[in-house]
């Protein structure tokens, strides 16, 4: 036993105190107990100021647990001791350096368990430690609150802003980030104006007036909140969601009606419903030369078809335009084919497309897209189904501030 306590002298590393005894305890898993009492000569502190104590009040016995000697789960038994501080005016729980306040895990084992907790779910951790997920949970929770309870928004001028579902049943959240960073500035539950307005309030006025961009999809509820606490940032509106919405609305509303049209003629009208994909995908992005082959006897074959994708294809030239006056011009001849078309949802899309022309031309200015917001999205998925979802929303936020600290 004597060599066993130099051993664990020469490793324990706690100081102010010395090793009595050590017990070790069969099971599954095996456990070490090791009982420390404070040295004679070692300073007393007070846990609540710090400064040192006069004298000692009364003694205690604390159990903390230590990282794992070999496979055995450690446990110290510590005679400590509550100090009388003068400046505090009271008893109070003695200092010690290698256990935080409050705390039932030594500071180098709390250390140990946040090493993890940025890859593997607190669940494993716990299980692999042998605490309760709580603990790993509270630990690692405390320590986000001090790396991102207050953001340094003195030089944010650009953002981004987008949602994201946060429990099934249509329940969503809003994300706001700083593009040239890939820093998640702002989460927040909800995604109506009330719920964006808490951003605004958390940025000021000061912040407010320095934000010259803002970048989203096409939301009115978002862009209306902009406006009211921005007024001089501009409003950019991405290609993804446009286009997206165009293949919903426009690709796939003639398709349908082309198959219908076409009911008579099973051969042909099984050749249209089976395009959606074909149609919505890229040709630079099929998968083969058939597909092209494909691609092209369908366009060539039926007009409507043609002429909504051809004009998708322009649509998304607007977004390459750095001259405004360019930009303008070319969504006027888009929008005047458009018209002329005949094609009732092409039509419909249009004039609904008309009042958000001025997010499309500002992106001559600000050649800003969402691509990086749908990737932190992506990676939002990833957090919440490695942590099988979870129960507290303050915790969800701040692991994805976690994730993108800029």
């Amino acid at each position: 036993m004597d060599r066993d306590e130099e051993l664990l002298t020469s490793l324990g590393g706690w100081s102010g105190f010395e090793i009595v005894d050590v017990e070790r305890r069969e099971g599954a898993p095996e456990e070490i107990w090791i009982t420390l009492r404070r040295k004679e000569e070692a300073p007393l502190y007070c846990g609540a100021c710090g400064r040192e104590a006069s004298r000692v009040h009364e003694h205690q016995e604390r159990v903390v647990r230590d990282l794992p000697l070999f496979d055995a789960h450690t446990y110290l038994k510590i005679e400590s001791c509550r100090v009388w501080c003068d400046h505090c005016g009271g008893p109070k729980r003695q200092q010690i350096d290698w256990i935080d306040d409050q705390q039932r895990l030594t500071r180098r084992f709390a250390e140990s368990i946040l090493s993890l907790c940025s890859h593997v779910a607190i669940s494993h951790i716990a299980r692999f430690f042998g605490v309760h997920w709580h603990t790993v949970k509270r630990l690692d929770k405390r320590r986000l609150r001090e790396r991102f309870s207050c953001t340094d928004y003195s030089d944010v001028r650009v953002i981004g802003v987008d949602e994201f579902a946060l429990h099934k049943g249509h329940r969503y959240a809003t994300v706001v980030v700083e593009p040239s960073r890939r820093r998640v500035l702002w989460v927040g539950k909800g995604r109506d104006r009330r719920s964006f307005r808490r951003f605004f309030r958390e940025l000021g006025a000061d912040g407010c007036a320095r934000i010259e961009a803002v970048v989203m999809d096409q939301s009115t509820t978002y862009e209306l909140e902009v406006r009211q606490h921005c007024p001089k940032a501009e409003i950019i509106f991405d290609l993804f969601h446009i286009v997206a919405k165009y293949g919903r609305e426009v690709i796939d509303r003639v398709r349908v009606d082309e198959a219908n049209r076409l009911r008579d003629d099973r051969a042909a009208r099984r050749v249209v419903k089976s395009s959606r994909w074909l149609l919505l995908r890229n040709r630079d992005s099929l998968a083969n030369e058939e597909q092209q082959v494909r691609l092209d006897e369908l366009l060539a074959a039926n007009q409507a078809l043609m002429t909504t994708y051809v004009l998708r294809d322009d649509l998304k030239q607007l977004w390459r335009y750095r001259h405004r006056g360019y930009a303008k011009r070319a969504w006027d001849g888009w929008y005047q084919r458009a018209i002329d078309s005949g094609i009732e949802p092409l039509m419909r899309f249009a004039e609904r497309l008309k009042p958000y022309l001025h997010g499309i031309l500002a992106h001559t200015r600000w050649p800003l897209h969402t691509s990086l917001i749908e990737g932190i999205n992506n990676r939002i998925k990833v957090i919440k189904r490695t942590a099988y979802g979870f129960r507290d929303d303050e915790y969800f936020f701040l692991k994805i501030k976690a994730a993108f600290p800029g």
